[in-house]
């Protein structure tokens, strides 16, 4: 087909206009009956959002996409391209990407009166049929719809009653394409109203002019919720015209998130030397959700999956940072490297005031410590049950190490070797560790989970240094150092 360079030949072929409806959905049927993935790199939406999209451009619905930050509405709207023609034919020239068959501007019409069957031909990528705008307060109508261009009026020694003089925006230009609206409720309602006719009617009006396009266009719109109430709002008339509302919404199983951050982290080819284990891997998983549910945290703004995605980076280039500087060729991700990650959580989330009381960096201490925790008890027993009961305490040995006065300090960057020792001299850790199948790359991973987890459970006390480290030692040690310093003051 891409051999067509005129409109005789394109007559002469199998070539019939469609709209871009029309085209999607046929399309979708097609993919639907050979099993064909439609979405790739959409995980987690396969029962839920998948087939409501699926649904809509069967009925050649336009969309709106309503949920939370970084929850893939973007990306679910860019990979309908995949839906398309892989090319289509325009009159060549076209501001308006006018079907041979069926053209709509003047500047078609009066080229194919002028030529006929000579009327030149190109095509038209299908990547090149997504257009896309980010709606923000200035977006004016002449950027969406069109106005009068004065330059062109001089220079074609027009009147402004011709049509001609006309500058076509964004939509207008859409024609045949898939045009994406991002942050809808930023645009202005009187911004907002433009779009009724397109949407309602299937044709658009400019100004005072007669000319009416019948514009073929499938609209795809995205929005966040907690806009309803803090930037702006979807005016009901618009929301009442966008035929399908696509509710969006996060991970919900930690397998799923898993698959996300895997696929979206950028890790560059140096960074292959460094082990990330599954157990660290869970845990910065556990962080997006411990922070969706925590109670500093503001849940209407939402976690976007990117906290995650930015952490595994994070994480991955400390415990680079950390081989670099002990001269090491390889190492594996710690536990004490997740002091790295606080960048990437406090810059992801809102505060509720409780949380600004906090800060920042205690909120997310916060928020990690309960990710540690919850990935503990997937492997340990729960501590605060073993004191309750009459069940042998598994953590006794560990505990009359500590009792006895010793401490272990793991420092931020200590090289491989002395982190590893400072762990061995814990009696009683590498055996219980033991006890777990797990892979022997993972064994001290494990090991500091097991530590930082009495910490959590306030078995062990877990102190900060200054020189970029903790130390870990008996809880009670605390008490009795305060004890003494009452009794130093009363005296």
């Amino acid at each position: 087909m891409k051999d067509i360079k005129t409109l005789g030949e394109l007559k002469k072929s199998d070539y019939k206009p469609r709209s871009i409806k029309e085209e999607l959905r046929e399309n979708l049927i097609q993919k639907l009956k050979k099993k064909e993935e439609i979405f790739p790199g959409i995980i987690g939406f396969k029962d839920t959002v998948i087939p409501d999209v699926e649904r809509a451009i069967l009925s050649r619905h336009n969309m709106l996409f309503l949920g939370l930050r970084g929850q893939a509405k973007t990306k679910i709207a860019r990979l309908l391209v995949n839906l398309l023609d892989d090319h289509i034919p325009v009159v060549a020239g076209s501001e308006l990407n006018d079907d041979p068959l069926d053209p709509i501007s003047k500047y078609a019409i009066n080229l194919i009166k002028e030529k006929g069957d000579d009327t030149p031909i190109e095509w038209l990528a299908k990547e090149d049929r997504y257009v896309e705008k980010l709606a923000t307060p200035d977006v004016s109508i002449a950027d969406l719809v069109g106005d009068v261009d004065p330059i062109k009026a001089a220079t074609l020694k027009l009147p402004y009653s011709d049509e001609r003089v006309i500058h076509f925006g964004l939509i207008p230009r859409s024609h045949r394409c898939l045009f994406v609206i991002n942050e809808l409720p930023d645009l202005q309602a009187r911004i907002q109203v433009s779009l009724f006719n397109i949407l309602q009617e299937g044709d658009m009006q400019i100004r005072g002019f007669k000319l009416r396009l019948p514009l073929k266009i499938q609209f795809l719109f995205t929005a966040n919720p907690e806009d309803y109430t803090n930037r702006g709002s979807i005016i009901t008339p618009l929301k009442d015209r966008i035929s399908s509302q696509i509710l969006t919404h996060y991970p919900k199983k930690i397998e799923d998130a898993l698959a996300i951050t895997s696929q979206e982290a950028k890790v560059s080819k140096d960074q292959e030397r460094i082990h990330v284990s599954d157990l660290h891997k869970t845990i910065l998983e556990e962080l997006s959700f411990a922070a969706r549910e925590s109670d500093f945290v503001d849940e209407k703004s939402g976690v976007s999956a990117r906290l995650s995605i930015s952490a595994l980076e994070n994480l991955i280039s400390t415990a680079e940072r950390r081989m670099l500087l002990n001269d090491e060729k390889s190492t594996t991700t710690r536990l004490t490297d997740f002091w790295g990650v606080i960048p990437a959580i406090t810059g992801k989330v809102e505060l509720v005031y409780e949380g600004e009381q906090e800060g920042p960096y205690m909120v997310a201490l916060s928020i990690l410590g309960t990710a540690v925790k919850k990935t503990f008890l997937a492997f340990f027993p729960n501590p605060e049950k073993l004191q309750k009961g009459s069940q042998k305490d598994p953590y006794g040995t560990i505990r009359e190490w500590f009792g006895a006065g010793h401490t272990i300090d793991l420092m931020n960057d200590q090289s491989d070797k002395q982190y590893q020792n400072a762990l061995k001299e814990v009696a009683g850790l590498e055996k219980m560790i033991k006890k777990i199948k797990i892979a022997e790359e993972d064994h001290f991973a494990f090991m500091e989970l097991l530590i930082h987890g009495l910490a959590q459970f306030e078995i062990l006390s877990m102190d900060i240094l200054e020189e970029n480290g903790m130390k870990f030692r008996d809880i009670l040690a605390d008490m009795f150092d305060q004890d003494m310093f009452d009794d130093f003051n009363e005296n």
